[in-house]
């Protein structure tokens, strides 16, 4: 939807309460790769070829996790001669992604651990031997 100066965004809520616009923002960011590709724009414009030399993936790829963020309205992209430069489009981002930072410094190793979606799951009870 394209909305005019001063004219107010409609946030759409999901059943429970959440906004629709905040799960959207927090699944862009949910990627490795396109965080990775957003704290390397953090330092400033870059080429896909530069983004590809930091992140390890293939230029198709990568190009592709631009082009979410693109949709995303979270970075911006122009034309530089032949190649070109992507930026982030909101400096507001890096104080999210700040304020991330102290949550999960806060947390500990508490999100990590997290049984469904941390990279090191809590081990299996142990079962009980058979009698």
């Amino acid at each position: 939807m394209a909305m005019n100066d001063g004219e107010a965004a409609t946030v759409v809520t999901s059943p429970c309460g959440a906004p629709s616009a905040a799960v959207a923002l927090f699944r862009s960011l949910g990627d490795p790769a396109r965080l990775a590709i957003l704290r390397r724009l953090a330092d400033g414009e870059a080429r896909v070829t530069d983004l590809v030399a930091c992140v390890g993936l293939a230029q198709s790829t990568v190009s592709a996790h631009l082009s979410c963020l693109r949709d995303c309205g979270l970075i911006t992209s122009r034309p530089q001669g032949r190649a070109t430069l992507h930026a982030l489009a909101h400096p507001e981002l890096l104080d999210l992604l700040a304020s991330a930072e102290q949550l999960l410094a806060a947390t500990g190793e508490a999100v990590d651990l997290c049984p469904t979606y941390g990279t090191h799951p809590a081990p299996a009870a142990a079962e009980e031997p058979a009698r």
